[in-house]
């Protein structure tokens, strides 16, 4: 994490009263994510665990729907063929009512 120093672009010696201050920008840093996951639910110490699940659900939602679509063109795909299979046995008359 940069300092306010160093994203200012100053290159002052650092004093007590700076390293304090970024002391207490860091706790207050830290105490706001643990906020933040505390409001969301995962500040049980299972957050990377509870990450991991999102991103397996997440990939089977994607897998389920390419699984999806790959099925429709199939379903389309088929029926193409069906009906050009069932005009050229009629264009034939291989169904003869005689």
């Amino acid at each position: 994490m940069s300092t306010p120093r160093e994203r200012d672009g100053a290159n002052r010696p650092s004093t007590p009263y700076d390293r304090e201050l970024d002391a207490m920008i860091g706790k207050a840093i830290t105490r706001g994510v643990e906020r933040a996951f505390a409001n969301r639910g995962i500040a049980n110490g299972h957050a990377a665990r509870d990450i991991h699940d999102l991103r397996s659900l997440m990939e089977a939602i994607r897998t389920a729907r390419r699984t999806f679509v790959q099925t429709l063109i199939r379903i389309f795909t088929t029926g193409l063929i069906l009906c050009l299979m069932a005009g050229i046995a009629i264009k034939l008359k291989l169904f003869k009512g005689d």
